[in-house]
């Protein structure tokens, strides 16, 4: 597998994701009726996607760690990609999701904190692209694969 061509590949993947969540949250914003700071409102909405953004984060890292760690050493350098892969693809769901019912629930209650959180969602998912570092500190990899790591 050509690491070129796998790490392109998972940055558009990335960027399409990012690029997709930030294009609902600006057609949410210009669709919605305003802004309102109103907490003492009966929408339960504005309980549930705090707790739901919360699981999102923490799920996130504590689900790719998990995935990542159970790849055994013994694998070869192509599977232990495509695990990562499948880890990252978990990851970056784990933090789309709240952000996307985040937004919904900006869109049916016009109150702030949905939308601040769906915000701040959005920032975490655009700093978590894949880079070489983070492969090389996540995956159980051998010296050499490091080193061809490298030379790629």
């Amino acid at each position: 597998m050509d690491i070129k061509s796998y790490f392109k590949t998972l940055k558009l993947l990335h960027l399409s994701l990012v690029a997709g969540l930030f294009i609902f949250l600006v057609i949410t914003i210009a669709q919605g009726t305003g802004f309102n700071t109103d907490l003492k409102t009966n929408a339960t909405f504005l309980y549930i996607v705090p707790v739901v953004a919360l699981l999102g984060y923490f799920g996130s890292q504590f689900l790719f760690k998990k995935m990542v760690a159970s790849i055994p050493q013994s694998n070869s350098f192509n599977q232990k990609l495509q695990r990562f892969q499948s880890a990252l693809f978990v990851k970056y769901a784990l933090i789309e999701v709240p952000a996307f019912v985040a937004l919904f629930a900006y869109y049916a209650t016009g109150n702030a904190l949905p939308l601040v959180i769906a915000g701040c969602l959005l920032a975490y998912l655009a700093v978590q692209g894949p880079t070489k570092e983070k492969l090389k500190s996540s995956l159980p990899l051998s010296t050499e694969e490091k080193r061809n790591l490298d030379f790629k």
